[in-house]
């Protein structure tokens, strides 16, 4: 039998994360919405909450021990506040967690404490490839040894912060393993070809990259000259994007209730109308249950638990499906005023309908 009852160290973090959504998240959404940018005061505010800090040892530059659990929990609550700003606050977890997780000691002494010290700087991955069967053991971006080098070759679609990045983790097909490799930002042959322009998370700089004849040490291979396995990569960035869905879902819920509360048609509050009531009843059944099945697939890996796996695609899968009923339907719910951009729900809804594509663009 186990209990999600957080420890002391968890509800701390967790309250401060909440006071950060509400009061530095959520009032600044909409207009970096509007304006494509979210304020760096905001972004650098969140940073020092310390959450991916504390997921790194004392040795590396953090200051406490990887869980999970603890990632998930703050997850939701930060994109209860915004999507697109709890995926740049956390973006320099793309690069600094793989390695953790995977890499060799000299990579992590190297490369971890310049991301976690001081203040927010521009780290990344690149995982994603413009195709319509993408397939995460299938990359169509290359890595061939030569002599004391990999050579890179590919594109890569929604790269956050590429533009800027010190260094990012370029996933490739090393003899028919997806393997990362840890290449600088402004190397010869790696190009950003541009912002790409996204229905939602409008906020979050995002781009596509090309990858011609890009040339990386052996020692820049994720894990060293034996590699890495992908799946302690791949579960958390799972259990990560579930997450975000619950927390946006139940922004999108908790609006939608409450105006429906308010909003009177024909006499009657429309939250007493049966057809309202059953679609905020299920919303909230189907947020509860991914929320659940999303801690415990966090707690599965933690433990080390043979499903964990499992349980992180099913959290994932779930999680796709129920943020984008539950953000259209808050839509729905407000009617026209659903419609109009001074409520906050049609830009909820819009990136949900993203949480699908979102597998790479986050990691606890």
């Amino acid at each position: 039998m186990y209990s999600f009852e957080p420890t002391d160290e968890q509800k701390m973090l967790v309250e401060a994360i909440q006071r950060y959504a509400e009061k530095d998240l959520r009032p600044a959404a909409h207009e970096a919405d509007e304006s494509n940018q979210f304020p760096p005061a905001v972004i650098e505010k969140g940073w020092e909450l310390g959450l991916l800090q504390a997921s790194i040892p004392e040795a590396y530059g953090g200051f406490g021990e990887h869980s999970a659990v603890t990632g998930v929990l703050a997850a939701e609550q930060m994109a209860w506040g915004d999507l697109a700003g709890t995926l740049a606050v956390l973006a320099p977890g793309l690069f600094a967690l793989p390695i953790f997780l995977v890499g060799s000691e000299e990579q992590k002494t190297q490369y971890l404490p310049a991301v976690i010290e001081a203040e927010w700087k521009p780290y990344t991955a690149a995982l994603l490839e413009p195709r319509f069967d993408f397939d995460l053991n299938d990359l169509k971006s290359t890595a061939k040894e030569s002599k004391d080098s990999y050579v890179l070759n590919g594109g890569k679609v929604y790269v956050p912060f590429a533009a800027d990045a010190k260094a990012m983790i370029v996933y490739a097909r090393l003899n028919d393993a997806t393997q990362g490799f840890i290449v600088p930002g402004g190397v010869e042959g790696l190009k950003i070809e541009g912002r790409q322009p996204l229905m939602g998370i409008k906020a979050l700089p995002v781009y596509k990259v090309t990858l011609d004849n890009v040339r990386v040490p052996k020692a820049n291979r994720l894990g060293g000259a034996e590699g890495h396995e992908l799946s302690p990569i791949i579960d958390l960035a799972r259990v990560a994007v579930a997450a975000l869905a619950v927390g946006l879902s139940r922004a999108a819920f908790e609006y939608s209730r409450d105006y429906a509360k308010e909003r009177e048609a024909f006499g009657v509050k429309i939250a007493q109308k049966q057809a309202i009531a059953f679609m905020l009843a299920e919303m909230a059944t189907e947020i509860e249950a991914i929320r659940l099945l999303t801690w415990e697939a966090a707690w599965m890996l933690d433990t080390k638990k043979p499903e964990a796996s499992k349980h992180a695609y099913l959290a994932h899968t779930g999680a796709t499906d129920m943020a984008m009923m539950v953000t259209d339907r808050a839509v729905q719910i407000l009617a026209g005023h659903g419609y109009i951009r001074e409520h906050p729900v049609e830009m909820w809804m819009r990136s949900g309908r993203g949480v699908a594509t979102f597998t790479g663009l986050a990691m606890v």
